[in-house]
C-alpha cells in the first residue's frame, strides 16, 4: 500500500475521494435528462486473428491483495466479535487507547469491585502479557465485571444462530468463582440469549467455554462477563465467535466477506501487506530471542495457539490481534484455490520513510525467518517448521511457489543490496520458489527506474509494481506494457486502483486490464488494492469490498474485477481495434501557490505568453485581491511586499491567480521557506480545487520533489526525484509550458521536464480463448458517453451463431453503497453472432461476449 497523505505532514502520494455511506446514489444513465440529445454512435472495428496464437495467460493472472488496513482483519475478515479481547491495547500504540478500550464496568444486583489491566508475573504468557484483574467485593447475589462493545455499533447477532464464548481465567478464591456471561443491549433492558454460567476453579490459567443461541437479532449487542463472590479473579482472551464461519472453521473467517472474496476465484492471495510489512522491521530482538512489542510485523508471532500469539500496533493506527495469522492466510488461500504470495520485510523502510538496517546479524535473522517460512509452508512434518504446521492441523504442505521481499522501498540501492541476499539464500535452499523484488511506490520516477535497472541487470525473475492514479491515467496508458522487454523480469502488478469508487473509475480500470491481458507474457499477476474496508474505520479509499459489522457490499470495481477474474481464458488471441481517436490537448489553466505543513513567502510572480507578452504580474506592493483561495486553509497575507503563508500546521493551502484558459506560458516567481516540515508547491494548469498540476518542492518530509497532477481530486505523480528545500533561502523558480511539454527550472538550472499530452482512449478490447470450453471471450470496454457501434471480424472462425453476453453499465458517477447497489452485471444470450458481426456497445460499459466455437 502506497503511504499517501494518511500520515499527517507528508505532502505526498495519491488519496482520492471514495465511497461514503449514505451518499445519494446516482441515477442510471437512462434516467438522465432526456431533453439533451443522446450522443451519436461512434464507429469502431475489431479484427481478431483467430488463426494465430498469442501469449499464454498465467493461471494466477488475477488475484487479491489483502492488507490489514481499514480494520480489514479484527472487526472485519477475522470473525472475532470482541474488540481488545486480550486487553493489550496501549497508549504507546495509539494515544486514545487504554487496556480497557471497548470495555466498561458492569454490575448486577448491587455487585461491586474494581477492574484494572495489569502486566505482572501472573500473566497468561510472554506474548500475551496484559490481563484483566477483578478485585471482587460483591454482596451475596451480586456480580461485577466488564462489558464489551465490539466494533462499529456493537456486537451483531442473528436470531437462531449459535455463538461460541471462551475465556481464560484463574481465581484465588478457594471455593471458586462463578461467572455469568450474557448477551444484551447497552441499556441492559434486552437479553439476546440465555445466560451462560462458568465456574472458575483454581489459581492457574484454564480455558472455559460456553455456547449461546441468539433469541433475537441486533447490530448493537454487548457481551457482559460478570463474577460473583469475593477475591481476585484474572481474565484474559475473552472471545465470542459466530459458529457459522467460512468453512465452519474455529477461529475462523467472517462468512459473508470470505464468500465475496472466494466468488472472485482469485489466482493468488498477496498478504499481509503493504506498508505494515516493513515498518518497524529493524527493531532489535530482546535477550530471550523473542520479538519485542515494537511495531514490526513478524510471521512467527502469528502462528501457534491463538492465546500465545502477539497483539501488535498496526501501521495504520490501530492494534491487530494476530488471530488471523500466517496459518490462516495459507489455509484461506488453499480454501479458495489461490496461490499464497507472502510478503516479508527487507529491512529497508518504504511508505514515506527512509531507513535501512546496518545490523548484519538482524538481516541474517530475517533471511533465516524467510527460509523458515518456506519450511512452514512446504516442509515435511519431520522438520521443525513442518511439524508446527502439522500441529496446527495441516500436515500436508501448502505448496508455496512465490514469495515477495519488501514493499515500496524508497532507498533503491540499499533495498536491492538486501534483496539479493534474501534471493541467494532462498534459491540455494528452495530453487523452485520464485523470489519477487519490487520497483518502489510509483509507476515512474528515479526510484522506479533505478530498481528496474538493477533488477534487470541482475536477472530477477519478477518485479512488483504499485500505482494509484486517476481514471484518465488508466485510459491513457493501456499500452504501458506493450514496450516492456520480453526477456526482462516479469511484472507482478501487486497494487493498483483508479482513485474513487464510481463506475467511471471501474471502467478506466477495465480498459487498463485489457492491456494487462494483451501483455500476459510480461504481466503474470495483478491485484486491485486494497481489498477490504470497514465503513467506520477508513484509512484508505477506494476499496474493493466495503462492510460494517453485519453487512457487506461490493464496489463497482468489485463487480468489474469479478467479471474479469471469472472470465480470464487460457490464451490471448491477437486482435486490433480501429476507430475514433481522441486528439491530444494542451495543458491549460491558471497559476497557483501552496504549502504543506510549512510557512513560506512568495514574490515577483509573472506570467509571460509564448509570444513574449505579459499575461500577469504581481510584486505584492498592494493587496492580494488577484488571488483566490481554493483550499480554504492556511493564513495568507501581504507583508513587506511579499505574499506570506504563515500557518505551519495547514496542509494544502492552494491559492489561484490568472485565467483558467491560459496555455503556452512561462511562470516565474521567487519562493522562500520560513518554517515547517516541507517546502512549497507551485501550481500551473490550475482550474479548481480538484484539477491542477503542482511542482512539489521539498515534499515527503523535505526529501523529494515531484510534479503531481490532480484530476477530479485524484492525484498521480508525473515526475519525481530527490529534493530538499533550505529554510531562509530564496529560490528562483520558472515553469515553461508549451502544449503538453513542461520544463521546470530551479535557480536557472533545468530541474526536470515531462510531457503530458497522452491521448485518452475510452475504447479498449482484448480477446482470449477458453480452451476447455472452446470459446472466444471478446472483452470490450466503452468508457465514454457515446455508444460504440463495432464490427467484429473473427476471420472465418466457425461459430455457433449465439453468445453469452455479460454487461456492466450505468451512470459513470454511480457507486454501490450499503443500501443500494445499482452497478451489477447482467447476463443474457444474444443471437446473430457469425464470423463477422456488428454489436453496439452501451455507453459507459464493460461487455464480455463468450462466443461458442464449432
Amino acid at each position: 500500500m502506497t503511504h499517501a497523505r494518511v500520515v499527517a505532514g507528508l505532502a505526498t502520494g495519491v488519496l482520492g475521494v471514495g465511497l461514503l455511506a449514505g451518499l445519494p446514489t446516482a441515477q442510471p444513465a437512462h434516467a438522465a435528462n432526456t431533453a439533451a440529445a443522446a450522443p451519436a454512435p461512434l464507429d469502431y472495428s475489431v479484427s481478431v486473428d483467430t488463426a494465430a496464437t498469442g501469449p499464454t495467460i498465467d493461471p494466477s493472472m488475477y488475484g487479491v491483495f489483502y492488507e490489514d488496513i481499514n480494520r480489514a482483519a479484527d472487526g472485519g475478515l477475522y470473525a472475532e466479535l470482541v474488540q481488545n479481547r486480550s486487553f493489550e491495547y496501549s497508549p504507546t500504540d495509539n494515544r486514545s487507547y487504554t487496556g480497557l478500550t471497548s470495555w466498561t464496568s458492569s454490575a448486577t444486583a448491587g455487585g461491586s469491585g474494581t477492574a484494572a489491566t495489569v502486566d505482572d508475573g501472573a500473566r497468561l504468557g510472554e506474548r500475551n502479557r496484559t490481563y484483566l484483574r477483578l478485585a471482587l467485593t460483591n454482596p451475596t447475589g451480586g456480580t461485577f465485571g466488564v462489558s464489551n462493545s465490539g466494533y462499529n455499533t456493537g456486537i451483531p447477532l442473528e436470531a437462531g444462530k449459535t455463538y461460541d464464548f471462551s475465556v481464560w481465567a484463574r481465581t484465588d478464591s478457594t471455593t471458586g468463582t462463578p461467572l455469568t456471561v450474557t448477551l444484551r443491549d447497552a441499556a441492559r433492558t434486552t437479553a439476546y440469549a440465555s445466560p451462560v454460567s462458568v465456574a472458575v476453579a483454581g489459581d492457574t490459567w484454564r480455558k472455559y467455554t460456553g455456547t449461546f443461541v441468539a433469541s433475537a437479532s441486533t447490530t448493537s449487542g454487548r457481551l457482559a462477563v460478570e463474577a460473583g463472590g469475593t477475591g481476585t479473579l484474572r481474565l484474559d482472551m475473552i472471545s465470542l465467535f459466530p459458529r457459522d464461519t467460512f468453512k465452519d472453521r474455529p477461529n475462523g473467517l467472517r462468512k459473508d466477506l470470505a464468500d465475496k472474496i472466494a466468488a472472485l476465484h482469485p489466482g493468488f492471495v498477496r498478504f499481509p501487506g503493504g506498508c505494515l510489512v516493513n515498518t518497524g522491521s529493524m527493531d532489535s530482538y530482546d535477550a530471550a530471542n523473542a520479538y519485542p512489542r515494537a511495531r514490526s510485523y513478524q510471521w512467527k508471532d502469528t502462528i501457534g495457539p491463538v492465546e500465545q500469539r502477539a497483539t501488535n500496533a498496526n501501521f495504520w493506527g490501530y492494534n491487530q490481534s494476530y488471530g488471523l495469522g500466517y496459518y490462516e492466510y495459507f489455509q484461506f488461500a488453499e480454501d479458495i484455490g489461490a496461490q499464497p504470495v507472502p510478503v516479508l520485510p527487507a529491512l529497508v523502510t518504504g511508505c514515506g520513510q527512509n531507513r535501512a538496517t546496518v545490523d548484519d546479524a538482524l538481516l541474517q535473522r530475517h533471511i533465516q525467518d524467510a527460509l523458515d517460512l518456506i519450511e512452514f509452508a512446504n516442509g515435511p512434518v519431520t522438520n521443525e517448521w513442518g511439524a508446527k504446521r502439522a500441529a496446527m492441523g495441516h500436515p500436508a504442505p501448502f505448496g508455496l511457489k512465490r514469495i515477495a521481499i519488501g514493499n515500496e522501498e524508497n532507498l533503491p540501492d540499499q533495498y536491492f543490496a538486501n534483496f539479493v541476499k534474501f534471493e541467494a539464500a532462498i534459491k540455494a535452499a528452495h530453487p523452485d520458489v520464485t523470489v519477487i523484488s519490487n520497483s518502489g511506490p510509483d509507476d515512474m520516477g528515479t526510484t522506479f527506474d533505478r530498481l528496474w535497472d538493477l533488477n534487470k541487470a541482475h536477472g530477477t525473475a519478477m518485479l512488483d509494481e504499485h500505482y494509484y492514479n486517476s481514471p484518465d491515467w488508466f485510459l491513457q496508458n493501456n499500452k504501458r506494457y506493450d514496450t516492456y522487454d520480453r526477456q526482462g523480469p516479469k511484472v507482478f502488478l501487486g497494487e493498483y486502483a483508479s482513485l474513487d469508487n464510481k463506475l467511471r473509475n471501474s471502467l478506466a480500470e477495465a480498459a487498463y486490464m485489457t492491456g494487462l491481458e494483451r501483455n500476459a507474457d510480461v504481466v503474470k499477476m495483478a491485484s486491485y488494492a486494497p481489498l477490504l474496508s470497514n465503513i467506520d474505520y477508513v484509512q484508505w479509499k477506494p476499496d474493493m469490498i466495503w462492510f460494517d459489522n453485519n453487512a457487506s457490499w461490493g464496489s463497482t470495481s468489485y463487480e468489474v474485477q469479478k467479471l474479469f477474474m471469472n472470465n480470464v481464458g487460457n490464451q490471448v488471441v491477437p486482435s486490433t481495434a480501429t476507430g475514433s481517436v481522441a486528439q491530444a490537448k494542451p495543458i491549460t489553466g491558471a497559476i497557483g501557490l501552496s504549502t504543506w505543513a510549512t510557512a513560506a513567502r512568495f514574490d515577483d510572480v509573472t506570467v509571460t505568453g509564448a509570444d513574449g507578452g505579459q499575461l500577469f504580474a504581481d510584486d505584492f506592493s498592494g493587496d492580494a485581491s488577484r488571488w483566490t483561495p481554493l483550499a480554504g486553509r492556511g493564513s495568507w497575507s501581504v507583508q513587506n511586499g511579499e505574499y506570506v503563508q504563515s500557518d505551519t500546521g495547514a496542509q494544502d493551502t492552494l491559492v489561484r491567480a490568472g485565467d483558467v484558459s491560459w496555455h503556452d506560458y512561462d511562470l516565474h516567481l521567487k519562493a522562500t521557506k520560513t518554517a515547517g516540515a516541507e517546502g512549497f508547491l507551485i501550481g500551473f494548469g490550475v482550474k479548481d480545487t480538484g484539477n491542477y498540476y503542482w511542482w512539489n518542492l521539498g515534499g515527503w518530509n523535505n526529501t523529494q520533489g515531484a510534479v503531481e497532477k490532480a484530476v477530479g481530486g485524484a492525484k498521480q505523480t508525473l515526475l519525481a526525484k530527490p529534493n530538499s528545500i533550505e529554510t531562509g533561502r530564496t529560490y528562483d523558480i520558472t515553469v515553461k509550458i508549451r502544449g503538453g511539454q513542461v520544463e521546470l527550472y530551479l535557480d536557472g538550472a533545468l530541474w526536470g521536464s515531462f510531457r503530458d499530452d497522452a491521448v485518452t482512449e475510452p475504447f479498449a478490447q482484448v480477446v482470449t480463448k477458453d480452451v476447455a470450453r472452446k470459446q472466444l471471450i471478446v472483452k470490450v470496454v466503452n468508457a465514454q458517453a457515446a455508444p460504440a457501434r463495432t464490427t467484429i471480424d473473427l476471420h472465418g472462425a466457425r461459430v455457433m451463431g449465439k453468445a453469452e453476453m455479460t454487461v456492466i453499465s450505468g451512470d459513470p458517477e454511480a457507486q454501490n453503497t450499503r443500501t443500494a447497489q445499482p452497478i451489477a452485471p447482467v447476463t443474457s444470450t444474444v443471437k446473430g453472432i457469425d464470423s463477422t458481426f456488428t454489436r453496439t456497445f452501451d455507453p459507459n460499459s464493460v461487455t464480455f461476449l463468450r462466443v461458442q466455437l464449432k
